[in-house]
């Protein structure tokens, strides 16, 4: 079944915070809705990050945040940064994951993006498997520091 999407609102975050718990479930505490109320604030600020959900009719089945940012490099051709990729846990394995993914692709594709970025856990194996089969390839690195 195809999925709607939109950009998420300040009313999705209770929502939003139920579905991302699934990616966050080591961390603690859990963001409130009064801090989620200004990341949220301060993400609308950005000139072109949004976060998407995925709906079937009116049930938030997933969602994923997509930067498009500025560069200097590559002739100016600009970047997507995939991040918090979640689908509903009664809902995955049905489709949702592959239309985020190609929504996410396309939204750069208009956007005149040179390249879709994303991050993975190395121990998500079943997530790399499932971000090949779309054509994404592992490039380089990831490197991280915990502050």
């Amino acid at each position: 079944m195809p999925v709607a999407f939109r950009p998420a609102a300040t009313a999705d975050l209770p929502a939003l915070l139920d579905l991302l718990a699934i990616l966050d479930a080591a961390a603690k505490p859990p963001l409130t809705l009064a801090q989620a109320q200004q990341v949220f604030a301060r993400i609308q600020t950005y000139p072109d990050y949004t976060v998407w959900l995925a709906e079937e009719g009116n049930a938030l089945v997933g969602t994923y945040s997509l930067l498009v940012m500025d560069n200097l490099g590559h002739r100016g051709a600009p970047e997507g940064v995939v991040e918090n990729v979640a689908v509903a846990t009664d809902r995955q394995g049905h489709g949702i994951g592959r239309q985020m993914m190609h929504h996410a692709m396309e939204q750069c594709r208009v956007r005149g993006c040179y390249k879709l970025v994303l991050s993975s856990n190395v121990v998500r194996e079943d997530a790399h498997r499932f971000y090949e089969g779309l054509g994404f390839v592992r490039h380089g690195y990831s490197f991280r520091v915990d502050l």
